[in-house]
């Protein structure tokens, strides 16, 4: 009589067992979210520039192209990294003039402060569309060295 029982509870169980692994594996799995949308373009050649109180600044620049806005690549290979030259961004010559022209004036204090930083981005960012064609969502300071 007490088998009769355990084989009676046991079944249950085993088909809740099966159900919950059966679930598992037939659940839909997570969609990955890309967190950067659009394409990372970093500026080939560093800037190395004069500051107004006497210090200069050496920096990398690297743009967060808006989601459709071409790197100018377009089939071809893009220049291996470390190499000091032109980039694949047709108007970088452009760009390249407002992020001197905009740095230049500024203090070795407004770069070293991290509010200082992200003022002179979104001005950079600011000058770009009104200057450009080029589609640019934010502007990064990868590397930068004051002295």
């Amino acid at each position: 009589m007490l088998k009769g029982k355990r084989k009676l509870i046991a079944i249950p169980v085993l088909l809740l067992v099966l159900g919950a692994a059966g679930y598992s594996f037939a659940k839909p799995q997570p969609v990955v979210k890309m967190k950067i949308k659009g394409t990372v373009y970093a500026m080939p050649k560093s800037f190395l520039l004069n500051l107004s109180d006497g210090h200069y600044v050496k920096l990398n620049v690297a743009l967060l192209l808006a989601p459709g806005q071409s790197d100018g690549v377009e089939g071809e290979a893009a220049p291996a990294s470390g190499e000091e030259g032109e980039g694949t961004l047709p108007e970088e010559a452009v760009v390249r003039s407002i992020i001197t022209n905009i740095v230049t004036g500024k203090s070795s204090k407004d770069l070293i402060g991290e509010r200082g930083r992200k003022a002179i981005t979104h001005e950079i960012l600011a000058a770009i569309g009104k200057q450009t064609d080029v589609k640019v969502e934010s502007v990064l300071f990868p590397d930068l060295t004051v002295q």
